[in-house]
């Protein structure tokens, strides 16, 4: 059987949730933890990991250790260079302008490091529960724009998953914090996480979870909290010392890596140690880096940041029509809102209400994903989800201005229609550029696609009439009709990607996958077929240990070359043939070892008293050779 479940694909962590039970449950990894390092690493012997395994390698590997990946889904390299510059590996801009990652002579897209994160999630949860995984709700920021969405539905294709839904975090959120609300609430949804901000204003009660506004910064995130932290702590360090440890890049993932704990930390304590011995050295030797960091220094080093949610958060509210006094419940999504001025920011916009602690920031976006799974899956009824389109849709009309005909904020599915007319006499045709985006002029929005209406009547300027009709489904597929009404022609064109990667890019990349994967999974096969042996040389040489004396010396000579053939072979990551055949031999000599053990030191089937049909002492050597 398959199943579908419900993703956060997070910048810093991701989480799978199931509908189980009656409930949606977050699903724990094989390492056994409820949420998973967005972080791929390619090491120097080709090994590819994902999760706390390519985390904790970070340090001696800078170069191919990716994490913050989300950051650079759907998007040109020219909209993510301060981001680029802020991780250790390289990020370059292919032949079209759009954001690749270099390793070892490789380029990747974004949507390729993400389908990795997306498969292991989906496979460690498919061993959890006993069933394939192949479909998933999987969540995206709220002003995430149609590239950035199309992108992560690729990697869901990239990664062998068919894409149900892509929904927005804080609907998500909202999602799993409703379900079980009898009376209607005004929500207002704070979500920080380790890449983006989004704050999104609901409507919630009796299974229905309706977006009344969304708005957010797709800049910012506790990734730019950890780079403030960074600076500080090189800064200072580059004052005494006069080396820059941003130009190491494995001193740079050193205090990345300090930068967060810190971070976390001071979400409890006012104020923390940063110690990081042989940092880095100079002729006079090793450096080491010791700092203590008040909360204080930190809220002042971030204040900006924190700053910059307060807009996001008027918007919404204005175009939600509601004031501070209209909130019902500030619910507070991702990491980064642990932070005790990210909190008292938030009480002071919403007119001194505390947050709802009651759901865990980490999870409940995955948790709502899993819900509305089970809702598209039928195994969960009476809820209804209402969302919202993040940016305004419209056309470009004369003087390269930009006419919205659906706003941004407006409930989806929905269907707009506007009048337009020539610019010019005798105008044969009118092209017809669509846009998505919230800027006056029009090269300023993304343009989503282009068509054009021809054969029109001949007919003085601003006399034909044009109708332009959007139409944009659940699943965020647009689709535009230009209609000439005079002569009833019509155009039209369906937008249901606008991604960086072409259609047969996805396709080499679903296959690279799959080679990939059939890699991995032999990859691991090695791998755990050399752990059975680490370990059976281990128990070998444990039991001899424990029989001392009592081990028949050719068993003990046997055992012992075993387990030194074991243990190098593991060093030297011997073929699998050899390792399965050490690993034969091994069990059979623990066997024995066992049976000599059990038998009171005797080797098997020996015994204290000859038979008078015994061999002589001479046959009983000969035989002792024979079976060594």
């Amino acid at each position: 059987m398959a199943r579908a479940a419900g993703i956060d694909l997070g910048t810093t962590n991701s989480v799978i949730a199931a509908w189980e039970g009656g409930e949606a449950d977050v699903i724990p990894n094989a390492e056994g933890q409820r949420t998973t390092p967005s972080v791929v690493a390619f090491t120097d012997n080709g090994e590819r990991l994902v999760g706390q395994l390519a985390r904790r390698q970070a340090i001696l590997n800078p170069k191919g250790t990716i994490y913050s990946v989300k950051r650079f889904i759907g998007r040109k390299f020219d909209e993510i260079r301060e981001e680029a510059e802020q991780v250790t590996y390289d990020v370059v801009a292919d032949d079209q302008g759009n954001a690749r990652i270099s390793v070892r002579g490789k380029l990747y897209a974004p949507e390729e490091i993400s389908a990795m994160i997306l498969r292991k999630l989906a496979d460690d949860a498919g061993r959890h529960l006993g069933e394939k995984v192949n479909e998933a709700v999987v969540t995206v920021p709220a002003y995430f724009n149609d590239a950035q969405r199309t992108a992560t539905r690729d990697a869901g294709k990239i990664a062998g998953l068919e894409v149900l839904r892509i929904i927005n975090e804080p609907t998500a959120a909202a999602l799993a914090y409703g379900l079980d609300k009898q009376q209607h609430e005004t929500v207002l949804v704070f979500d920080l996480g380790g890449g983006t901000f989004d704050v999104s204003i609901l409507d919630v009660g009796d299974g229905v979870v309706e977006v009344r506004a969304t708005a957010g910064d797709t800049h910012l995130g506790g990734d730019d909290f950890d780079r403030r932290i960074v600076d500080y702590l090189a800064e200072e360090f580059q004052k005494e010392n006069h080396i820059d440890l941003r130009k190491d890049p494995q001193a740079l993932q050193r205090l990345y890596e300090a930068a967060e704990k810190a971070k976390i930390e001071l979400s409890s304590v006012t104020q923390t140690q940063v110690n990081l011995p042989f940092v880095t050295a100079d002729q006079n030797g090793p450096k080491h880096l010791t700092a203590t960091l008040m909360r204080s220094t930190f809220e002042q080093i971030t204040s900006d940041l924190i700053e910059r949610t307060m807009e996001p958060v008027k918007r919404a509210m204005s175009d939600a029509k509601v004031s501070s006094d209209d909130i019902d419940e500030v619910i507070l999504v991702g990491g980064s809102t642990r932070i005790p001025a990210v909190q008292s920011l938030v009480r002071r916009l919403t007119g001194g209400k505390d947050p709802n602690m009651t759901v865990n920031p980490d999870e409940v976006v995955a948790v709502g994903a899993g819900i509305q799974a089970g809702v598209l899956k039928g195994d969960v009824s009476d809820v209804l989800l209402l969302d919202v389109t993040p940016l305004s849709l419209g056309v470009e009309t004369q003087g390269g201005v930009m006419t919205r005909i659906v706003e941004r904020n407006t409930t989806i599915p929905a269907r707009r229609a506007e009048t337009f007319s020539t610019a010019a006499d005798n105008q044969p045709a009118v092209d017809v550029v669509v846009l998505q985006g919230e800027r006056e002029r029009a090269a300023d929005n993304r343009v989503l696609g282009r068509f054009q209406l021809t054969d029109i009547r001949p007919a003085p300027r601003g006399e034909p009439q044009v109708e332009v009709t959007l139409d944009l489904d659940a699943n965020g597929i647009l689709n535009v009709t230009a209609r000439d009404k005079d002569t009833g022609k019509e155009q039209g064109i369906t937008i249901s990607e606008s991604s960086n990667l072409e259609a047969g890019e996805v396709d080499r990349m679903v296959q690279e996958a799959d080679r990939n994967r059939t890699a991995d999974q032999e990859l691991r096969r090695e791998i755990d077929a050399r752990n059975e042996l680490d370990a059976l040389a281990y128990q070998v040489q444990r039991r001899l240990d424990e029989l001392g004396d009592a081990a028949p010396p050719h068993e003990r000579s046997r055992a012992e070359m075993l387990v030194t053939d074991a243990r190098q072979a593991v060093s030297d990551q011997a073929p699998v043939d050899r390792v399965r055949e050490l690993t034969e031999e091994l069990q059979g000599v623990l066997a024995g070892l066992q049976a000599v053990s059990a038998g009171g030191g005797q080797p098997a089937g020996a015994s204290d008293e000859r038979s008078e049909s015994s061999a002589s002492d001479d046959d009983v050597i000969d035989a002792e050779f024979d079976r060594s």
